[in-house]
C-alpha cells in the first residue's frame, strides 16, 4: 500500500515539515525542502493547487494576498506569471524531485476528484508512490482518490475529528487531528482501526478561540510539544520540525 510508515527513516513520531518548513524558509519552497532534510526532518508537506492555465502549482492560499500583497486568486494567473511574482514556486513535478529522498505529503486544496488522476499520475510516473502521502479534504475525495489508485496511502484531512471510522471504511490510511482536538482516546480509536495518526499543531482559525492553543497553524510552543509527545501519534506537523525533533530526542534519552 504504497507509503508507509517502514519506508520513511526515524523514531516515531515522524517530524511533518509544514509548508516545507515554514519557519526554516520560504514556505513551499525548494529551499525550505533542503533546510527540512539538513535539520533532520522525516517528511515535507505542500499544498497543491491549480494555476489558470492548469499547471500543478505549490501554494497554500487560494489568493496570493498574504505572500504576495496581490489579492487575485492562484487559479486566475498563468505559470509564467506565478513564477514572476514568486521566483521560489515549485510545480507539482519539481515538488517531487526537491522532496526526495524525504516523504512528500501533498495536501490537495481542490474539491474537483478530477484533478486526482493528474496528480496521481505525476507521483507514479516520478517513481514517488512509496513516499507520497496523499491528502485530500472531504470523505467523498478520499472514496474518489481510492477509487484512482489503490496504490496510494491516503490521509484524511477532514474537519469532523470522530469520521476516522468514515474515513478508514472509505479508504484513508491516516487520519489527522488539530492539536486541540487529539486525544488519547481518539488516537486509540483510530489505531484500533489500522489508521495512523497525524496531529497539526497550532489551531485552524486565523483567530484565536477558547479551546483551542494560543497558536497560529504551525506554530507550538515545549508545553505543546510535550503533550503531543504524550499522546503517542505517529507523526506531528509543524512549521519548525526542530521543536519536535529536540523534544523527541530528550524523551529517547529519558526513557534509555
Amino acid at each position: 500500500m504504497g507509503f508507509a510508515i517502514r519506508s520513511i527513516a526515524g523514531p516515531l513520531p515522524l517530524a511533518i515539515a509544514h509548508r516545507g518548513g515554514a519557519l526554516l524558509g520560504p514556505e513551499n519552497t525548494a529551499e525550505a525542502f533542503a533546510q527540512a532534510k539538513t535539520v533532520g526532518a522525516e517528511m515535507v508537506e505542500t499544498d497543491v493547487r491549480l494555476s489558470a492555465d492548469d499547471a500543478l502549482v505549490c501554494l497554500h492560499d487560494a489568493d496570493l494576498q498574504r505572500i504576495a500583497g496581490d489579492p487575485r486568486l492562484v487559479a486566475e494567473i498563468g505559470l509564467s506569471e506565478l513564477r514572476a511574482i514568486l521566483p521560489g514556486l515549485l510545480t507539482l513535478d519539481e515538488a517531487i524531485a526537491a522532496s526526495a529522498p524525504l516523504g512528500l505529503l501533498l495536501d490537495v486544496k481542490l474539491s474537483d476528484p478530477l484533478v486526482l488522476p493528474r496528480i496521481l499520475d505525476a507521483v507514479a510516473v516520478a517513481g514517488a508512490t512509496e513516499r507520497v502521502l496523499l491528502g485530500v479534504r472531504s470523505l467523498d475525495l478520499i472514496a474518489a482518490a481510492r477509487a484512482v489508485s489503490e496504490a496510494i496511502a491516503i490521509l484524511a484531512l477532514v474537519p469532523d475529528p470522530d469520521s476516522f471510522r468514515q474515513a478508514k471504511a472509505l479508504g484513508a490510511n491516516w487520519f489527522r487531528f488539530w492539536q486541540s482536538k487529539a486525544t488519547m482516546e481518539r488516537i486509540a480509536a483510530a489505531r484500533s482501526l489500522g489508521l495512523r495518526t497525524v496531529i497539526m499543531v497550532g489551531q485552524p482559525r486565523s483567530v484565536a478561540e477558547p479551546g483551542y492553543p494560543p497558536f497560529s497553524v504551525g506554530r507550538i510552543d515545549a508545553q505543546g510539544i510535550d503533550r503531543v509527545l504524550s499522546l503517542g501519534p505517529d507523526a506531528v506537523m509543524l512549521d519548525d520540525p526542530r521543536q519536535l525533533l529536540s523534544a523527541r530526542s530528550v524523551t529517547a534519552l529519558s526513557s534509555s
